[in-house]
């Protein structure tokens, strides 16, 4: 079958249009057709698309308004360059111009419209509606047209575009929508900037009018790919979790990470891992990656494959081992993410939660020292303020130590304070995707139980930049916004998994647990140059006391009043 090439189709096109718009120009003012005058604006059109446009290979059933009008621009301009040779008359140029733009509108118009609008021959069976009527919502419906969704409407909350439409497709408010009462296919909310409160308010909204809800994901992300369309993913918990900072300063960052030996502990755990990778990306010398399970480690190394990775099997709880590693890197900064974290866990097992938090937190700070790492971060934890399980208290602990020791003016440590992150291992989404994906029952503990969320990249460059204006001594607190009630979050996955069937069961609360954290231990906590990161209160504790306070908790019987005596505010919570 005879086949062209279309950019010679494209060069045909405009050649045909050009000598027609000329030849009714000649015929409308009876001058003779003059060649030389009609092959010369072909040329200088041709040369000068050429130069501006790389090539005629343009495709037309991609062209936006702009390539359109620059494209008109273009073509036009020579019949004014050669005003003067079109018989001494500009109206010549103009009347020959006027038709040249014309017929080429027309057939821009025509082609978007049959070959465009109908070509595909695709069943429209997909009713959609879009909310956010911006750039993002325009172009996905401009994608949509060749596939089996058909744009119903826009959704907007801006009140000068409500009312008025695109394409012919209305913009309405979610109140105009809602009173329509129908439902449809599909909604897509496509703002790529919208906050987490923003997505939120239009789920729980629209989500009745609905049999599936996707999202684009964030402008970051849509930067990657031109098509919108190809990006869209079923709302998820952690989209309407989310927090996105807005304050997030990634230059301080890499200043601070950059051309650094890094050494983090924990290293393949879900906090050290992506911390592991953050380092990497803003620029570290070197990763110094401590874990002593070889599984996550291995993960981990293998995920970052780069020449700057030393993978280091070891436990932060053998002194003598770690400080091969400090005097053989000897790390500038210093991350520990190592720590048992799970409260019912630690809970049945308190020596080796006191041994492995507490014990490999003090060899952690006091080899940061011995070899002058600049800086020293201790990740810490919400189950820190007023502690009602042994976790919690193991991590109050060390953060008196990090705030208390000498450090001989070599290195500044500093604290991180955070809660929850959405997909921890142990955490309770993974928990509940399993329960669902079982059939149910979910199990929540307590109907009034909240937890703060964030996610764990979110979490992890807040840890970074906090660290980064640390000076020593200070607990930071990164704020997770409004804490979430555990059972909204169990019923808001129930339905994003269309498995309306799946019922909650209450198991009560476990060994430790309370029914809500803390991230602030009083109102004096004083705020930094970023709203999302505060500093709390410091807490005076004599070193040698607090020195002498953990060998005895080591030995004696009764572990739990000695851990009360050490953090007066622990009120063990058995249930």
């Amino acid at each position: 079958m005879f086949h062209i090439d279309k950019r010679i189709l494209n060069f045909l096109v405009i050649i045909t249009l050009t000598i027609f718009s000329f030849a009714w120009t000649f015929f409308i003012f009876h001058k003779p057709f003059d060649w030389f005058l009609v092959l010369t604006v072909i040329a200088l059109r041709m040369i000068s698309s050429l130069i501006l446009f790389k090539d005629f290979s343009l495709s037309w059933s991609k062209a936006t308004q702009k390539t359109f009008i620059l494209k008109s621009i273009v073509y036009i301009t020579p019949f004014f360059l050669y005003a003067p040779y079109f018989h001494g008359e500009v109206r010549f140029a103009l009347m020959a111009s006027e038709l040249f733009l014309f017929v080429f509108s027309a057939n821009f118009l025509m082609y978007s419209y049959y070959f465009v609008v109908n070509r595909s021959k695709v069943q429209k069976t997909k009713r959609v509606v879009i909310f956010g009527a911006g750039k993002a919502g325009m172009k996905l419906e401009e994608e949509f047209r060749p596939s089996k969704y058909k744009v119903r409407y826009f959704i907007d909350d801006d009140k000068i575009i409500q009312g008025r439409s695109i394409d012919g497709i209305r913009i309405l408010s979610k109140e105009k929508f809602k009173e329509k009462g129908k439902k449809y296919d599909l909604l897509v909310i496509a703002i790529p900037s919208a906050t987490q409160k923003d997505i939120n308010s239009v789920y729980n909204e629209l989500k009745e009018y609905f049999t599936e809800i996707q999202i684009l994901p964030s402008l970051e992300q849509i930067l990657r790919d031109k098509d919108f369309s190809t990006q869209l993913k079923d709302i998820s918990v952690e989209d309407l979790l989310a927090r996105h900072p807005k304050d997030l300063d990634k230059k301080q960052i890499e200043n601070f990470i950059k051309n650094k030996v890094v050494l983090i502990t924990g290293a393949g755990g879900s906090i050290g891992s992506e911390i592991s990778r953050q380092c990497k990306k803003f620029g570290a010398k070197q990763l110094i990656l401590v874990d002593h399970s070889e599984f996550n480690l291995y993960s981990i190394t293998d995920e970052l494959s780069s020449d700057i990775v030393i993978p280091v099997m070891q436990t932060v709880r053998n002194f003598g081992f770690i400080e091969e590693t400090f005097k053989k890197y000897k790390p500038e900064i210093v991350i520990h993410a190592a720590a048992y974290k799970h409260v019912p866990l630690v809970e049945g097992n308190i020596l080796e939660g006191i041994s492995n938090n507490i014990i490999g937190t003090k060899n952690c700070i006091d080899l940061a020292i011995k070899y002058k790492a600049e800086k020293f971060v201790l990740i810490s934890t919400d189950k820190a303020v007023r502690p009602t399980n042994v976790m919690g208290t193991t991590k109050r602990i060390c953060e008196l130590y990090a705030q208390n020791i000498n450090t001989k003016d070599n290195t500044e440590i500093v604290a991180v304070r955070f809660g929850n992150v959405l997909g921890s291992s142990g955490s309770v989404i993974p928990k509940f995707k399993s329960q669902i994906e079982k059939g149910g029952p979910i199990t929540v503990t307590h109907p009034d139980i909240t937890r703060y969320f964030m996610l764990i990249p979110e979490a992890c460059e807040l840890v970074l930049q906090a660290a980064s204006i640390g000076k020593g001594g200070e607990i930071f607190i990164l704020d997770m916004g409004e804490p979430i009630k555990i059972v909204d979050l169990a019923k808001n996955m129930i339905e994003l998994s269309g498995r309306k069937e799946i019922e909650i069961e209450y198991c009560g609360l476990r060994p430790g647990e309370k029914l809500y954290e803390e991230l602030l231990i009083n109102d004096s906590d004083m705020k930094t140059q970023y709203e999302s990161i505060t500093v709390a209160s410091p807490t005076k504790y004599d070193i040698e006391k607090l020195n002498k306070d953990i060998e005895e908790l080591l030995v004696c019987e009764d572990k739990i009043a000695k851990l009360k005596e050490i953090v007066p505010e622990f009120d063990h919570k058995l249930n």
